[in-house]
């Protein structure tokens, strides 16, 4: 029988005799909740995971004589319905995950539904990392730390000194070897319940990039080149149904940007618009000094696990609806200030579009 309770992470507050705080000063998760005749501080004082809800009901109708059952039970389902309620759960026989539950817990809104069920999720859940550069290393860590159940690394290079600085999954002794090569040793060692399997391979056509989306839930584009590996991504993404994710940086602007095709704008409508924004406004000259040096790679161990960090936050989103963040549009976030600093996300896809038009 239902027995719920407050999730100790959405643990309620209350501001004076009036108003009371549930689910903690988080946008997104918490709530005010107006309460002139402090029934409902009684209530949420009763969800305690000791009594049934009949029971529930039945104290506050003896406690508030002018309170009408209905109210109450109606409390209770609207508690359910924003996620701040929980049946009482197993302890935790793994403490691989312990921390990680609690995330789930506080972070999921879904009624009904234990953070047992979202890290089962995970487990289940196959992504391909293409690209085990600066970005790359630290998602598919992050992704194998989490319970991932398989993670596969793509990439053709080697380990190179200048990598050091920012791709953490290798160190001095591993220059000049095939980066998925150590990579796939390195994860493995993280989390041995999981699977980490690699392949040297170069990513120089849609071709290839379709038979890795077939075999994934989420594709992780963390590659930069070739020029078009991106709108490649979202063509076959949008082809085959498979859900993917891209970061990167260009100095300390950190992007990223994560897509559920056939639900939304892809890729490339953005893309397009940003060109044709481009192409409305006025002439753009640059500086002529510059046009005959290549552009640096601007890049430290914070801009990439920035991004990195990012890019699986937006995996797990897609896998689990934790948190719901929505897809199919880019975030970008200024080091500088600290602070969001664009968002592109279009409210359907674009009529001109070339891959989903």
């Amino acid at each position: 029988m239902f027995r719920p309770m407050i999730k100790f992470e959405h643990r309620p507050v209350r501001h004076g005799e009036d108003w009371i705080q549930i689910g903690g000063a988080v946008r997104g998760v918490g709530s005010r909740i107006h309460d002139p005749g402090g029934w409902v501080w009684a209530l949420l004082e009763a969800l305690d995971g000791t009594r049934t809800v009949g029971q529930v009901v039945a104290d506050l109708v003896r406690r508030f004589p002018t309170l009408l059952a209905t109210d109450v039970q109606e409390a209770v389902n609207d508690l359910r319905a924003g996620g701040y309620l929980q049946e009482v759960e197993a302890p935790v026989q793994d403490g691989r995950y312990e921390r990680g539950l609690v995330l789930w817990r506080w972070m999921d809104r879904t009624p009904g539904r234990s953070a047992w069920d979202v890290q089962l999720l995970l487990a289940q859940a196959r992504v391909t990392v293409v690209g085990v550069g600066g970005v790359g290393c630290t998602a598919a860590l992050d992704l194998v730390l989490s319970g991932v159940g398989h993670v596969h690394c793509v990439d053709h290079d080697v380990v190179e000194l200048s990598n050091l600085n920012r791709q953490i999954l290798y160190t001095e002794r591993d220059v000049g070897c095939p980066k998925v090569e150590v990579a796939v040793r390195r994860l493995r060692e993280h989390n041995s319940d999981v699977q980490v399997t690699g392949e040297q391979s170069r990513v120089d056509a849609p071709t290839m990039l379709r038979r890795l989306a077939t075999e994934c839930d989420v594709l992780v584009m963390a590659a930069d080149t070739p020029t078009a590996i991106h709108s490649w991504t979202s063509e076959v993404c949008q082809e085959t149904g498979t859900a993917w994710v891209h970061g990167g940086y260009d100095g300390p602007q950190v992007t990223v940007g994560f897509y559920q095709p056939h639900t939304g704008p892809c890729h490339d409508c953005g893309q397009t618009a940003r060109l044709r924004e481009v192409a409305a406004g006025p002439p753009l000259t640059f500086w002529s000094p510059g046009t005959s040096r290549s552009k640096a790679h601007a890049a430290n161990a914070v801009t990439a696990g920035v991004s990195g960090n990012y890019v699986a936050h937006a995996v797990m989103s897609l896998i689990t609806g934790v948190p719901a963040i929505p897809a199919n549009g880019e975030f970008g976030w200024n080091l500088v200030r600290l602070q969001e600093s664009q968002r592109v996300a279009l409210d359907s896809p674009g009529p001109d579009c070339p891959t989903c038009g």
